[in-house]
């Protein structure tokens, strides 16, 4: 149990040389290291953990967990100390394997999925159905741990000590159902690794954080890792067919063994989207699982998030909830908070919503599901993160252009770089799609959305993208409080006389 000292044997470990030691604790950061402790000392991008080591002894770390490199960096201090010393050539995994045999304890029935866009939704749609059906269920990542039991998370995928003490908080307060979201990274890392699932989902694959992938097809190999590795052999693997890369996904999980279910518009499909009817508020779903049509009101913007609801309906049933109760929990989906979020409506009844839409592929997904809901003009504001993928930068601009009828550049989070460079490789790929009649810059965000919502007229909408639940923007090593819900409610109260 947790609290109680366990041997390298009982966490999967062989020390160098057959020496011992009795774990008091995990720690990926040698500041927290107390005596005892077993110190993962991790390769990164920019320092290796190998560096951190004669800190971690100095601190009383009983073991060290480490690779080649790392044990190479401290040879020295390692050689004169009584620590044990673990050498693997994949210590994230070692790690993460670890971590779970540390913690012991995880919710008894585990999801999830993977996916350039759509994961935060499908997490917690799945969370939500599982709860209506009477379960006590969270759904973890980018938004933190909600649901029955609530904890913050700072990564959408945290490191495996941080998750498995999550996992074990979650089960120690009774919860039996959590659906994960599995970014690309903590894949990568081996966060995952350890995590007991029952199923997978695979939303859809497009271009995003090529600055640490490098390549769209080492991109797409981090994420068949939730298959490849993770997603044990008698698990179910829920892929959506409609992706161009679903078969791809489906000839991962196969080659693994796993169960298939899959998940669309397309023949071929087990659980199969036949129409949707769209109404201002919401929309109308016809659907077929396995020849029997169903027909659901679900109260949700955008066709695609119900593509996100028939993927986490998917996960539900793959996880071992009868289908006919899966699917008379759908007219209960409520909106995920930042992700096409009613925000603020004008008196003239012009409706203001939020997404977290931050690639391309997502910005022009958002704006196509929304256009059917909209009755006027639809109206964009986007912007891109500074320190992250340039390369996507022109193609969201691009994407605004081709979909919106009018689109305002602003700052999203600038980080380390120049905001006005940013904009300006955005506002480049606006004036090669022909819209720069159409567009402006407007670097201030608060400033944007206050133009945005002041360019609503009757029946026409405005879709705020890029930050969604986020409630800070990150300019230079500040992080300073900013709400795009708020600051939309704001405009509204400022323009329509209502009072702030």
């Amino acid at each position: 149990m947790v609290g109680q000292s366990k041997s390298l044997a009982d966490l999967g470990l062989t020390a160098q040389q057959g020496r011992r030691a009795d774990v008091t604790g995990l720690a990926v950061d040698s500041r927290e290291v107390k005596e005892g402790y077993l110190f993962a000392a991790l390769p990164g991008s920019r320092v290796h953990g190998g560096e951190f080591i004669t800190y971690a002894l100095r601190m009383g770390a009983g073991a060290i967990l480490t690779d080649p490199e790392g044990a190479r960096i401290a040879e020295a201090e390692l050689a004169e100390c009584d620590a044990a010393l673990i050498i693997a050539e994949d210590p994230r995994q070692t790690l993460a394997f670890a971590a779970a045999l540390w913690f012991e304890e995880q919710p008894e029935t585990m999801v999830a999925v993977t996916g350039t866009n759509g994961k935060t939704s499908v997490a917690n749609f799945t969370r939500q159905i599982w709860i209506a059906l009477g379960l006590e269920a969270v759904n973890l990542g980018t938004t933190g741990v909600e649901g029955a039991w609530e904890a913050p998370l700072a990564h959408t995928t945290p490191e495996p000590i941080t998750l498995h003490r999550a996992l074990v908080g979650a089960a120690l307060h009774g919860i039996t159902h959590a659906a994960m979201e599995a970014s690309s990274h903590g894949l990568e890392q081996r966060r995952l690794d350890g995590v007991r699932l029952a199923a997978a989902g695979f939303t859809n694959l497009s271009q995003d954080h090529l600055d640490y992938h490098k390549t769209f097809e080492a991109y797409f190999e981090a994420k068949a890792g939730l298959f490849s590795r993770v997603l044990p052999e008698d698990g179910t693997a829920v892929i959506n067919i409609d992706d161009p890369r679903g078969a791809d996904m489906i000839e991962v999980a196969k080659r693994r063994g796993q169960d298939v279910m899959r998940i669309g518009s397309a023949e071929g499909a087990d659980l199969r989207i036949l129409d949707r009817r769209f109404s201002p508020t919401g929309q109308t779903l016809r659907f077929d699982w396995r020849g029997q049509v169903h027909q659901a009101e679900v109260n949700l913007i955008g066709g695609f998030q119900t593509d996100n609801v028939l993927m986490a309906a998917g996960l539900a049933i793959a996880a071992g909830a009868d289908p006919d109760l899966v699917f008379n929990t759908l007219p209960r989906m409520d909106t995920v908070r930042g992700r096409m979020q009613l925000a603020a409506t004008r008196k003239n009844g012009a409706a203001v919503f939020v997404d977290y839409a931050h690639t391309p592929d997502a910005v022009a997904t958002a704006l196509q599901a929304f256009r059917p809901h909209v009755l006027g003009r639809l109206v964009a504001i986007v912007g891109a993160g500074g320190d992250r993928d340039q390369g996507k930068r022109p193609l969201m601009g691009a994407a605004a252009a081709e979909h919106a009828d009018q689109v305002i550049v602003t700052d999203d989070n600038p980080r380390s770089e120049d905001p006005a460079v940013i904009r300006a490789a955005v506002m480049e790929g606006v004036t090669e799609a022909g819209a720069s009649d159409h567009a402006m810059e407007v670097g201030d965000r608060a400033e944007a959305i206050l133009r945005g919502v002041d360019a609503l007229g009757p029946g026409d909408a405005l879709l705020i993208c890029g930050k969604g639940h986020e409630t800070g923007q990150v300019i230079g090593d500040d992080t300073l409080p900013f709400d795009d819900c708020e600051q939309a409610s704001v405009a509204v109260a400022a323009l329509d006389g209502l009072g702030v």
